[in-house]
């Protein structure tokens, strides 16, 4: 039976991904920031889910959270993700830079702080996985500046994750991405195109799929390679 972590499990995609891997059978770690978020979570996810509570760019609380665990985890899905400052306030011409900053540390710092305080668990489970949400926007062929800092945060933790991969590869974890598509979440909106149970099927197949063969990648939700 596998082992699971999910950040940012009490909503959205990372709710979806572990409902869908308890389904399968999983061990599911979820973290949400609050008390309150994980014990909902728990109460509606039932038996298998173990909630976690951390914010993702409290480093010490991270590591005392990682320390609390013994257990071996063979996935690692860093899913919590923030859209940062209101749409007028993430222009190059016009910005928050705190907001700015908020989002980088918590869509491009984090997941590697996630990755680094829970690498002792992931050492423990042969062919152990990192798979990280990004994002369609963090495509390098676009040159649309809507959402600057969000898409510069995702084009920011994609090359993160690629050297993790490249840093990795002599201890056979290996390291993915993923592009969720658009899909109908908090983030994303009632109007958009995918709904995240979907979604959260295909990041599961491709994160049982990941090995060392496609590690440093970026992937569809689908399981299709995309270009960074």
């Amino acid at each position: 039976m596998a082992t699971l972590l999910i950040t940012g499990a009490n909503r959205g995609i990372g709710f979806c991904l572990a409902r869908v891997a308890l389904e399968r059978g999983w061990r599911v770690l979820g973290s949400a920031r609050t008390h309150a978020q994980a014990e909902e979570t728990a109460a509606v996810l039932g038996a298998g889910f173990t909630p976690l509570v951390f914010d993702v760019t409290d480093r010490d609380g991270l590591r005392r959270a990682a320390a609390a665990r013994g257990e071996a985890i063979d996935v690692l899905i860093n899913n919590a993700g923030i859209i940062g400052p209101k749409p007028e306030d993430q222009s190059t011409l016009h910005m928050d830079f705190d907001g700015f900053l908020e989002t980088l540390a918590v869509n491009t710092l984090a997941p590697l702080a996630v990755a680094q305080a829970f690498l002792p668990h992931l050492r423990r489970a042969p062919g152990a996985r990192i798979l990280t949400v990004s994002s369609q926007m963090a495509y390098m062929g676009y040159a649309k500046s809507d959402r600057i800092a969000y898409r510069a945060s995702k084009a920011a933790v994609n090359k993160v994750m690629q050297g993790l991969a490249t840093d990795l590869a002599a201890e056979a974890i290996a390291v993915g991405l993923v592009d969720p598509g658009w899909v109908q979440t908090d983030m994303g909106g009632p109007e958009a195109e995918l709904a995240p149970a979907t979604v959260a099927t295909g990041i599961l197949d491709l994160a049982e799929g990941l090995d060392m063969s496609r590690t440093g990648r970026f992937f569809k939700w689908t399981g299709e390679e995309r270009p960074f």
